[in-house]
């Protein structure tokens, strides 16, 4: 990770659009950009927590660690996302963050986002939301992983890329995913995932072309889910 030698649009990131104007020219003075390798480790578990981050161009997986050797991807960072903000209350990060592609990232130590919290009323209340909802999307998460088949899962999973990175023309999820990364965020091992691929492109409701995946019916992917719901 080495520092940009560009910085930021102060305009794109969830920090700038819910601070006041009044408010940017210490955003300014305060940020640091850095770009990420694709791959590259941004922090990792156990690290001392220094900062939040903001993406300003590219994506970001967070992840933790989950059994000896596996790893849980816990959501996406992408389009001016906050991630880091799990080790606010700790003195290290108990997740890490992983760029999946080239990204562009903005860093604020703590001391002067806890001072942005303090002084942008707007933001510390859409901060608050944003935890709200992501504390509510990781129960429902943790419960899928607990009562939900893999092949819910998937088709979750699936769904779940489809509202947060969109489809091209041809209905091809707008991201490309590993199938480690993919298994990783459906919570389930390599194997299984794959050879639940193999039953939904059977089942006709997926097309898949190297790490392209197209949505060919999303009803009947929804359709698995709520029956796994229905079910709990």
């Amino acid at each position: 990770m080495k520092k940009s030698k560009h910085d930021c649009d102060l305009q794109s990131c969830f920090l700038c659009r819910s601070c006041v104007k009044e408010w940017q020219p210490a955003i300014s003075a305060n940020r640091k950009n850095f770009d990420v390798k694709k791959g590259e480790v941004i922090f990792k578990e156990g690290d001392p927590v220094t900062g939040v981050c903001f993406v300003y161009s590219g994506n970001v997986k967070v992840h933790k660690k989950w059994g000896n050797d596996k790893e849980l991807i816990v959501r996406f960072a992408n389009n001016g996302a906050i991630f880091g903000h799990r080790g606010l209350n700790t003195n290290t990060y108990p997740i890490s963050a992983t760029a999946l592609e080239p990204t562009k990232i903005c860093f604020f130590d703590l001391d002067f986002f806890n001072a942005t919290l303090k002084v942008n009323h707007d933001f510390a209340y859409n901060l608050l939301m944003f935890f709200a909802s992501d504390l509510q999307e990781s129960e429902k998460r943790m419960r899928n992983l607990a009562h939900m088949p893999v092949k819910g899962r998937l088709a979750q999973s699936l769904l779940t890329l489809k509202d947060q990175f969109g489809v091209t023309d041809n209905n091809r999820l707008n991201i490309e995913l590993t199938r480690q990364d993919l298994s990783s965020f459906a919570g389930a091992t390599y194997e299984t995932v794959f050879r639940t691929m193999n039953d939904l492109i059977a089942d006709e409701l997926i097309k898949v072309n190297g790490k392209n995946i197209v949505i060919v019916n999303e009803k009947g992917l929804l359709e698995l889910t709520n029956d796994n719901q229905s079910d709990q």
